[in-house]
């Protein structure tokens, strides 16, 4: 029995075979635009056709040569053929549109763009900032051309402070490519170079085609230092443009872009130092102004001297009254004391007829006739001297 496969499975199979194929995968096709809508999404819905065959096809917004498409435009489209699953539809899924009748060259640009922007070489994420003062600035061109002499006129002008080097290499022909990519090799490896100049006037897309081989552009994405593109007018537009790190409208544009105006700095330090010199002067007065203030402050803050001086000449007098009361009543009560002790001494009681008797062994005090006993010797104290004597008896009163 035959296998049975769901809508699903023969579609996606459908559309895996078809992106296996190299020829329906890159191709260039020409034909008549039909059926053209643009929805609010910004992507193009349309058919192209020839005189027998119709093909769906859609181009994302952001692709490059959508603006050309019109109803009944002759176009040529670069794309892929894939199938849209969900409805089974078999499209071309563009990603540039040029005008029939355009060159091959002109094709071969758009290919060879597309190639590269999917390498990752337009890459903005990649692209360099260029140095604010620059020391040296190495510019691949003709030496004989006036591009050259336009570029040193206009550093010279700007900021003589920077060395220029060239780096020689014709701009047009056949050998001009491989001697630009070897131009641009030597410029970045020489020794001091901050930014290089890839540099040339305008002309046709012939004359400028140069600067639109993959092997300028490759060299342009290796170089390690900073590039700037300036290849002919203003509205010209090259591979080489889109590769390098900033592009430039026109040569002379271009050394503007590298080298800062030293007119333009002179000015401005004039005004960094008028400006320093008003903000010292702002910060010098206001600490002025502070340290008066502080002045003021300090002032307000001091001790009335004179005052405190009175206050301690008073508490000195009142203190040395109240020493003299309290001298004059310990006085008093100390000669009381002296009266109180006086009147109590044993040379008082001696006077009143009284006697001191101790024993003359210790010399203890004998108040009672048990300590004393018979022949014990004693002395005896008067009011006018002394008398020893000697116990014959002793009896109790």
């Amino acid at each position: 029995m035959p296998a049975i496969y769901t809508v699903s499975q023969l579609s996606s199979h459908t559309r895996q075979t078809l992106e296996r194929d190299t020829v329906l995968q890159d191709f260039w096709v020409n034909g008549e635009v039909a059926n053209l809508a643009r929805p609010g999404s910004g992507h193009s819905y349309f058919s192209i056709r020839d005189g027998n065959s119709t093909m769906r096809c859609v181009m994302f917004r952001n692709s490059r040569g959508a603006n050309y498409l019109e109803n009944g435009a002759a176009i040529i489209l670069h794309g892929r053929v894939s199938i849209y699953e969900q409805r089974g539809d078999l499209q071309i899924i563009a990603d540039i549109a040029q005008p029939e009748g355009v060159g091959e060259l002109q094709l071969r640009l758009e290919q060879l763009k597309l190639e590269l922007e999917q390498q990752g070489l337009f890459d903005e994420s990649r692209k360099r900032g260029l140095p604010r003062f620059p020391k040296k600035v190495a510019v691949v061109t003709s030496p004989s051309g006036s591009v050259w002499h336009d570029i040193q006129n206009v550093v010279r002008r700007r900021y003589p402070l920077v060395e220029l080097a060239i780096a020689p290499a014709p701009v047009q022909g056949e050998d001009a490519a491989p001697a630009i990519a070897e131009a641009l090799q030597a410029a970045g490896n020489e020794s001091g170079v901050d930014i290089v100049i890839l540099a040339r006037g305008g002309g046709s897309l012939e004359d400028l085609w140069a600067f639109n081989e993959e092997e300028v552009a490759r060299a342009i994405f290796a170089c390690p230092v900073p590039v700037v593109s300036a290849v002919g007018h203003e509205t010209d537009h090259t591979i080489a443009d889109l590769v390098a790190d900033l592009r430039a409208p026109t040569p002379s544009a271009a050394a503007e872009l590298v080298v800062p105006d030293s007119a333009e700095l002179i000015a401005f330090a004039i005004a960094s130092a008028q400006s320093m010199d008003a903000s010292i002067s702002r910060q010098v007065t206001s600490g002025i102004e502070a340290a008066q203030q502080l002045g003021r402050r300090l002032n307000n803050s001091l001790p009335d001297l004179d005052t405190l001086r009175l206050r301690i000449d008073d508490r000195l007098r009142i203190a040395r009254q109240m020493l003299a009361h309290m001298l004059s009543l310990n006085g008093e009560r100390v000669d009381g004391l002296m009266l109180r002790l006086e009147a109590l001494s044993p040379r008082d009681t001696l006077r009143r007829g009284y006697a001191i008797v101790q024993r003359n062994d210790d010399g203890s005090v004998v108040s009672r006739h048990t300590q004393a006993e018979v022949g014990d010797a004693l002395d005896i104290t008067l009011t006018n001297g002394a008398i020893q004597a000697q116990v014959t008896s002793t009896e109790q009163v």
